[in-house]
């Protein structure tokens, strides 16, 4: 159970730091920018591949990111991302990871009604339960997060474990790609996409706090390296999922193994729960399995992806 003195220390550390509320809602704006960026992008995704006439499910090819870039509704897309990014480095300033990454969550709701909206589609029960199950299973395990875990200085060490992670991680996803993409359906990429951005969202707080501490050395220079290409290919990884899946289904992908991903790097790797007791360990099983189960129930039931899959098979 929840101990009262984990509430008390929560509330404590915000009553010592009231300026870590300022991130709350410059992740919100950064979220609404997502949800708009992620509806435009998917607009100007299905309008190349349509007029290219090259199904782009097994990743786009390069005319059609050449004609990517000519497509106002893309590129407005990707400015509001832009925005979304900068809101959320911003936030990162004042907030703690684990408070602000899963606050994009919001971006799953604003994009869904949008989507639904914009296509006149009706989403039917068992997307909405799905969509829940997203929402409520980040909620819950960040919950348990912000109760049990705590910022602590990333070592040397750590960081170049994070960076050697992230660049197996690429490296598998490559080669999947290049050897399953024939196969792959929206969830590879979109599963993808949001673990190469859990690994974006941990280096960029730690190229933020190196560079505001002043500590600007070769390992920082070595994090953005690897930060832009990291979301270089988590992006390539984004358009390819808006042409096998509705904006929603790409947003809660993302959305839920962003946040988890980004917590659990934080957790096993930089030891930011070390004393959490075992009724956290099983809040973090869970609250992963709810939000993860959402995502897989939305790509069987959402209406356009099952349209996809109809259209594919």
């Amino acid at each position: 159970m929840f101990a009262s003195n984990d509430f008390t220390d929560l509330t404590a550390e915000f009553v010592r730091n009231p300026t870590q509320l300022i991130g709350i809602p410059l992740a919100i704006v950064g979220a609404v920018f997502l949800s708009l960026g992620a509806q435009f992008q998917h607009r100007g995704v299905t309008k190349v591949e349509a007029n290219s006439g090259v199904d782009a499910r097994t990743g786009l090819n390069v005319g059609q990111l050449k004609q990517l870039l000519a497509r106002p509704s893309w590129v407005l897309g990707t400015l509001m991302l832009g925005f979304a990014i900068a809101f959320q480095l911003t936030a990162l300033v004042w907030s703690p990871l684990i408070i602000v990454q899963p606050l994009g969550a919001i971006a799953l709701v604003i994009t869904a009604i949008l989507n639904a909206r914009i296509n006149k589609v009706d989403l039917n029960r068992a997307s909405v339960i799905a969509i829940s199950a997203c929402v409520g299973g980040v909620a819950l395990f960040v919950t348990v997060a912000a109760l049990v875990a705590g910022e602590k200085p990333v070592t040397r060490a750590d960081l170049i474990t994070v960076l050697i992670m992230l660049a197996i991680v690429l490296v598998l996803f490559a080669l999947g790609f290049v050897f399953f993409r024939k196969r792959s359906r929206a969830l590879f990429y979109i599963l993808a996409a949001g673990i190469i951005y859990g690994f974006v969202a941990t280096l960029a707080k730690v190229v933020i706090n190196r560079i505001v501490n002043q500590n600007f050395d070769w390992l920082t220079v070595l994090c953005v390296v690897a930060l832009l290409a990291a979301t270089g290919i988590g992006a390539y990884f984004v358009q390819t999922a808006y042409s096998s899946g509705p904006p929603d289904l790409v947003i809660a992908g993302l959305t839920v193994v962003d946040p988890m991903v980004a917590v659990a790097i934080g957790i096993v790797v930089l030891d930011e729960a070390s004393n959490a007791p075992l009724w956290a360990m099983i809040g973090f099983v869970v609250a992963g399995a709810i939000a993860v189960w959402g995502v897989f129930q939305l790509a069987r039931h959402h209406p356009q992806a099952q349209n996809h899959a109809q259209a594919s098979g």
